[in-house]
């Protein structure tokens, strides 16, 4: 740690010397027996000197009515300490949940309601805290990402605000390229904070398997499709649970090889049907890394769009229609009971999908005069977790949750 230096609030010695000093000289100079000659001195007069300090006083209430209120945010209703508890216990959480995570992730969990900027802020200023507390330890990837794992005292701080918690330093060390999963984790945070119930793989495969009998086969996925040469079983990166059916959330970092692309294009074909929960799946959100995997994704999905549109829809089938720059609307024939008993087919819209970039600038913004990333595809657009098509509204705007975490300790 470097040495601050601190500049003394007295001035040094030797300058009260040279002012004593030159005070006895002036003295002296005069001769002896003369009258030393006073110099005019200004005075005021009673009625100017009130003047002077009516104005100054009026000029000193006018600016102190000038100066406009700091708006204080949450600490203006909920003590700061409550405050620091709230902000250490939604971050320690999802460090002993994801078990690797990113400043990033806290800014998300913790301030989504604030602007970027001022969310990230606050999250580096909670992560410093941690860190200095060694409730969590930074690591750095070979990639250059800056992560952060809980230590055996963040894991004994949880332990003791009601928390089953373990250390995961270990397993931080371990990491070299831990990319995939701290996206999956930041698209279900992101999921989580717009009010949606969201798992990650690992997660949804553990909910799947949760009321599993002792003998029965654990399922390794949730839906069987075939692929260019063979069967494939496939797994959701992210999965969220919303009140119409599941949105089933693909992030695809590297491009897709043969056996990948043939079960995306299986995938999409699959919307409006049924998954291994039981759910409809009703959203197929693809997230891509570069410019040059979202091309090569879109380029897939409006082929299903060409080869749709040039034969009649029939039962089983989907039809796909770009109704917006990588927003696309599936339908399907359904059927319709009436009131006399009769059936017959109707085209419905059964469900999108959405293909967008992963929002990588976020992470590799500064927040000084040398930041070159912009600052767009936070929680106050349509952006995250992904772009919702305009027949279903905008996003509900997202609310701070620590008023709840500290009603919760404090209760």
């Amino acid at each position: 740690m470097r040495q601050s230096s601190t500049t003394p609030n007295a001035a040094p010695d030797d300058a009260n010397i040279g002012m004593r000093a030159a005070l006895t000289a002036d003295s002296t100079d005069t001769p002896s027996g003369d009258m030393a000659t006073s110099h005019p001195v200004s005075r005021v007069t009673p009625a100017d000197d009130a003047e002077t300090a009516g104005s100054v006083s009026a000029r000193h209430t006018a600016g102190k009515r000038g100066r406009q209120s700091v708006d204080r945010g949450l600490a203006a209703t909920i003590p700061t300490n409550y405050l620091r508890q709230a902000i250490h216990l939604r971050a320690l959480s999802i460090a002993n949940r994801f078990r690797i995570i990113r400043t990033i992730d806290v800014a998300l969990h913790c301030f989504p309601e604030r602007p970027f900027k001022a969310a990230l802020t606050a999250a580096q200023n909670a992560m410093r805290k941690l860190k200095k507390e060694k409730l969590l330890l930074h690591y750095r990837t070979d990639r250059f990402q800056h992560v952060y794992g809980l230590t055996v005292a963040g894991a004994r701080w949880l332990d003791d605000h009601g928390v089953d918690a373990a250390a995961s330093v270990r397993r931080c060390a371990d990491m070299t390229n831990p990319e995939h999963a701290l996206w999956m984790h930041f698209i279900t945070i992101a999921c989580e904070v717009r009010g949606l119930a969201a798992h990650t793989e690992s997660e949804a495969l553990q909910n799947l398997n949760k009321g599993r009998k002792d003998g029965e086969p654990v399922k390794q996925g949730f839906l069987d499709v075939s692929g260019k040469k063979r069967s494939l079983l496939l797994r959701p990166d992210v999965l969220a649970y919303e009140p119409d059916g599941v949105t089933w959330f693909e992030i695809d970092r590297s491009k897709r090889g043969d056996d990948r692309e043939a079960s995306l294009v299986a995938l999409v074909q699959r919307i409006g049907g049924k998954i291994a929960t039981g759910h409809v799946l009703r959203r197929v959100v693809v997230h891509a890394k570069t410019e040059r995997i979202l091309k090569r994704a879109l380029a897939l999905v409006r082929a299903q769009v060409v080869a749709s549109n040039s034969q009649p829809l029939t039962t089983g089938s989907r039809a796909f229609h770009e109704i917006d720059g990588g927003i696309f609307e599936v339908r399907a024939l359904l059927e319709r009971r009436h009131p006399d008993g009769r059936t017959s087919l109707v085209e419905q819209c059964v469900g999108h999908v959405i293909i967008q970039l992963l929002p990588t600038w976020l992470p590799k913004v500064r927040l000084d005069a040398k930041n070159k990333h912009p600052l767009t595809g936070w929680l106050g657009e349509n952006y995250l977790p992904y772009r919702r098509p305009s027949a279903f509204g905008p996003w509900q705007p997202v609310t701070s949750p620590l008023p709840d975490v500290v009603r919760n300790l404090t209760s």
